[in-house]
């Protein structure tokens, strides 16, 4: 048995000098918790999939689902629960909107503006003031290129509104969702690719449409010159915001399937835009023209005086 003077404590003032008097000892380091290690595996990766990671937002992607799962706890039939898609201030909205207009080349829409808080308000209320501009301004445009036409009665056409809002809300609904479900099939197919929620892709088209907003209200000016220059500039910024946001999501992918995916997308917003101006702006008017009938084998008494 151990004497008592052996189990006596002892205090080691230098590590330095303890470890010089016995050599052979065997040290054990314990780190400070809250010490970040210098060097960690896997720290050593490739600028590419960093730049892909900043872009999707890979980083925050587990960190926003709990968010969004804490926030949407509620039932989905309860107003509480549809009221969280209408959480958000007028900061925020004004800055996606700022971003709608400026995009940054390298810069994800989603990442920068909707991934912490996509929102319903922006999108719906964007859609309803392009409709109503649309309508308004294509009649004012109608009664200004007859204005001055003696034959011309003006009538407003109210069915241009219901028209420009089934044609704008079917467009900011449909075809995210149908972009949302071809995402999540090729994220079936191919792994590396990032699908986006359906609320995000709604929220991205909804503040792309705003440039169209004073787009319309210009449309106005009776010069077909003027309008075309005006919708291939609001296309040009509302399409490079879809292509930047959408490209980081299908690159991973067949070569030829991401690129059908971004020119179709951009198709469908050319489409849009054109088939507005068409249809409400340069659209011929033929309300003004006198209306003649003709009955066949009719018979046309003169009367003579005797």
């Amino acid at each position: 048995m151990a004497a008592v003077d052996d189990l006596q404590f002892e205090e080691f003032g230098d590590v330095v000098t303890s470890l010089a008097a016995n050599p052979d000892a065997t040290t054990i380091s314990i780190d400070d918790p809250g010490e970040i290690p210098k060097h960690q595996p896997g720290s050593s990766r490739g600028s590419g999939r960093e730049e892909d990671d900043e872009l999707l937002g890979n980083d925050d992607s587990d960190k926003t689902e709990l968010l969004a799962g804490q926030k949407k706890s509620s039932p989905f039939w309860t107003f509480e629960y549809y009221q969280t898609f209408f959480d958000v201030d007028t900061y925020q909205v004004f800055d996606r909107i700022k971003g709608s207009l400026l995009p940054i080349p390298g810069k994800n829409f989603v990442r920068l503006y909707i991934r912490s808080n996509p929102d319903l308000y922006g999108p719906f209320w964007i859609c309803a003031t392009l409709v109503f501009a649309i309508a308004i301004s294509g009649n004012l445009s109608n009664f200004l290129i007859h204005l001055g036409e003696k034959t011309y009665h003006y009538v407003p056409e109210f069915r241009k509104v219901s028209i420009a809002a089934t044609v704008i809300y079917a467009y900011a609904w449909l075809v995210p969702l149908a972009l949302w479900g071809f995402l999540l099939w090729r994220n079936s197919k191919v792994m590396n690719i990032v699908s986006y929620s359906f609320l995000e892709i709604v929220c991205v088209y909804g503040y792309s449409l705003f440039i169209y907003i004073p787009t319309a209200i210009l449309w106005i000016i009776p010069q077909k010159a003027v309008r075309w220059i005006l919708v291939m500039m609001a296309l040009g910024i509302s399409g490079s915001v879809l292509a930047m946001t959408f490209w980081p999501a299908v690159r991973e992918d067949n070569r030829r399937i991401a690129l059908a995916t971004i020119v179709t997308i951009v198709l469908l917003h050319m489409l849009l835009s054109v088939g507005c101006l068409a249809y409400f702006f340069d659209a011929p008017e033929m309300d003004h023209l006198p209306i003649t009938t003709v009955v066949p084998n009719q018979t046309v008494a003169v009367a003579t005086s005797s």
